[in-house]
């Protein structure tokens, strides 16, 4: 091993407390956000939707493309793009949100993407549920789980790999998993996994593999480096570790009046200010009640119409401001009783941080 050399140091990077190393301002250039003013949009539009590509965007000829069905299945085979989109459709409002946002909040934090708050997006994804794929190529009995490798490939602490991730027997099946085509009823963008990528609703983002070209059912858990070396919650480097899977309960405010370009602080004028939000959970539970936070006092807000199980609900406020300095929250509950903390859990990877957002706002 050897800290110079990134394809040798197998390590987890140092935690580190203070000012962002060149290397993550870097990946956030690599890795937009979406700006918190773009959730007024019920459907992200596609340059405004988040980002997260562990290594190079893959250049995919669809004229060639082909995805390898394989493993414990009785017929093997190669379904071209034309292949796929021959099975039955269906579309889906999604909302997909990072495991490492709000990573930059956490202190001492893990080198990676410095997310805050911007990791996540909703789109509409036009695909051919998952099962019918599966269904055609004939699981055997013994098959406990599905991966699903990609087209990207590159290091991570010294490991060269494709990126892949699996799904339980079971999850794979849902009528919800789709194999994605078609990004609010366009072609997939490079960037977002042209031309094939899984979409596994409820679920943070590192699920839904992109550049698709390997699925494969099998008898033994998968293994793969971003399965059991990433996307691990940890208390401590040594502490046992869970599985991320589906994502926690969150809120976003849009922050409000004018913005100062670099600290991001607001400036708005006394009065009645309103304020509008969304508001997500993982695994298809639905948003009962949003609340807003003003100066550490709670108030109930009005939750908009529901867009579907595994999208984000919009809610609105208001806020009479009062000359001075002033910290907004919100915080979320949903269907299964689960409301945002207001400190985050600490968490090795930086993953799953749903604490509560804080804006300061300046009323004049």
């Amino acid at each position: 091993m050897s800290s110079g050399n990134p394809f040798l140091n197998t390590e987890r990077r140092p935690h580190v407390d203070g000012l962002f190393d060149a290397h993550e301002v870097a990946l956030s250039n690599r890795n937009p956000g979406i700006p918190l003013e773009a959730l007024r949009h019920d459907v992200s539009p596609i340059g405004l939707h988040y980002l997260l590509t562990h290594f190079d965007v893959p250049y995919v000829p669809e004229d060639d493309w082909q995805v390898e069905i394989a493993g414990r299945v009785r017929t093997a085979q190669a379904l071209s793009i034309a292949d796929i989109k021959a099975l039955p459709a269906r579309t889906l409002t999604v909302t997909l949100e990072c495991a490492g946002n709000g990573r930059a909040n956490m202190r001492p934090r893990y080198p990676s993407v410095p997310w805050a708050y911007e990791a996540v997006g909703t789109a509409a994804w036009t695909g051919t549920p998952l099962r019918h794929v599966l269904n055609g190529a004939g699981l055997f009995d013994d098959a406990v789980e599905i991966s699903f490798i990609g087209a990207d490939r590159g290091y991570d602490r010294g490991q060269e790999h494709a990126y892949g991730r699996s799904l339980k027997r079971r999850d794979a099946l849902s009528e919800d998993v789709l194999l994605a085509w078609a990004m609010n009823g366009q072609p997939l963008p490079p960037q977002h996994g042209f031309p094939l990528r899984l979409i596994v609703p409820g679920w943070y983002g590192m699920a839904s593999v992109k550049w698709l070209k390997r699925i494969e059912a099998l008898a033994t858990p998968y293994d793969g480096f971003q399965q059991v070396s990433s996307y691990m919650y940890r208390t401590a480097p040594d502490a046992p570790s869970t599985p991320v899977t589906h994502m926690r309960v969150k809120s976003l405010l849009i922050p409000p009046g004018l913005g100062d370009f670099y600290s991001r602080h607001r400036m708005v004028e006394g009065g009645p200010i309103p304020l509008f939000g969304r508001a997500w959970s993982g695994a298809g539970v639905g948003i009962t009640r949003v609340e807003l936070g003003i100066d550490g006092a709670w108030q109930e807000a009005r939750l908009g119409p529901e867009q579907g199980k595994f999208a984000w609900r919009a809610w609105s406020s208001t806020w009479n401001a009062e000359r001075g300095e002033h910290v907004l929250s919100c915080r979320a509950t949903d269907a299964s009783g689960d409301t945002q903390p207001l400190t985050a859990r600490w968490d090795v990877g930086g993953f799953g941080n749903n604490a509560a957002q804080q804006v300061h706002v300046h009323v004049r």
